[in-house]
């Protein structure tokens, strides 16, 4: 088993080749929690929390809120960990992450989850992010004063979450809670998203050469897959499709033994062409 890591923006843990968790926007990597143990029974696991994010590093001083810091700093967290390369895993803004990392050559494949950067520049599917994503912090920031009773009714909890998950009545309530709070807590989040908004959606993913999964949730509600996953499977022609039916935009907590096993299997297929490429 590999020993706790110093760095309390990360949890690491289980044994075996290096895998790297990246969560989405706003989000922590608490919501790798309910794959964790599958995943570490095969894979030494560093799961990060993004700079800027509740839980994470700061940004270095001086520096400007960017994509491209909180990429700068996921490489830090692998630095530290003394991975040089990793499978990469990533859910929403994390699977976007981890596809540019797979460009600077930190990949030896990339799982990525719903990721983000699939619209056009400029473009309705664009301003609808924006209008999306502000309107869900200040509906989340009214209901902070009533959150822990709310998210005490199932019924209530799936409701709250409809966009996440598609069974957000499977996330314990005070899990559901924090994950709340940790979103409206995003020191980042407008700059961030300003940032993202600013600066574009990618506009090439050439050079990256190792194995690439593009995974979706059918009943994605924040980025649904038809209208947010055919530029990047255009993008990445090569990347092998999978569909998970009837799981949301975060399915970690919807199916945990199916996307546990989606990330194992399609890892272990990699690392088999590796070892016959080689």
């Amino acid at each position: 088993m590999t020993a706790p890591t110093g760095n309390r923006g990360v949890h690491r843990g289980g044994s075996g080749e290096p895998l790297v968790l990246i969560h989405g926007f706003s989000a922590t990597r608490a919501h790798w929690q309910p794959i964790l143990e599958a995943l570490e029974r095969s894979h030494d696991v560093l799961a990060v929390n993004l700079a800027g994010h509740v839980g994470g590093p700061e940004l270095p001083e001086g520096s400007d809120v960017s994509l491209g810091a909180l990429i700068d700093a996921v490489e830090r967290d692998m630095d530290e960990a003394g991975f040089e390369t990793a499978d990469l895993v990533g859910n929403s803004l994390g699977g976007w992450i981890a596809l540019e990392l797979a460009r600077r050559g930190r990949a030896r494949s990339v799982v990525a989850i719903a990721p983000a950067g699939g619209w056009e520049a400029g473009t309705r599917d664009e301003k609808r992010l924006r209008t999306l994503f502000a309107r869900n912090h200040k509906l989340s920031t009214r209901v902070l004063p009533r959150l822990d009773k709310l998210m005490r009714r199932p019924r209530l909890r799936r409701l709250l979450l409809w966009q996440v998950a598609s069974h957000g009545e499977r996330i314990p309530a005070a899990v559901a809670a924090q994950m709340v709070r940790d979103s409206v807590g995003c020191s980042v989040y407008f700059d961030l998203m300003d940032a993202i908004m600013r600066e574009g959606p990618p506009r090439s993913l050439d050079g990256i050469t190792v194995p690439v999964a593009l995974v979706w949730g059918t009943r994605d509600r924040i980025l649904p897959p038809k209208r947010y996953s055919e530029r990047l499977r255009r993008m990445l022609p090569e990347a092998e499709w999978v569909e998970l039916k009837g799981l949301g935009h975060v399915p970690m907590s919807d199916d945990p033994e199916l996307v546990a096993r989606t990330i194992s299997d399609f890892v272990a297929r990699a690392g088999d062409r590796h070892a016959v490429a080689a």
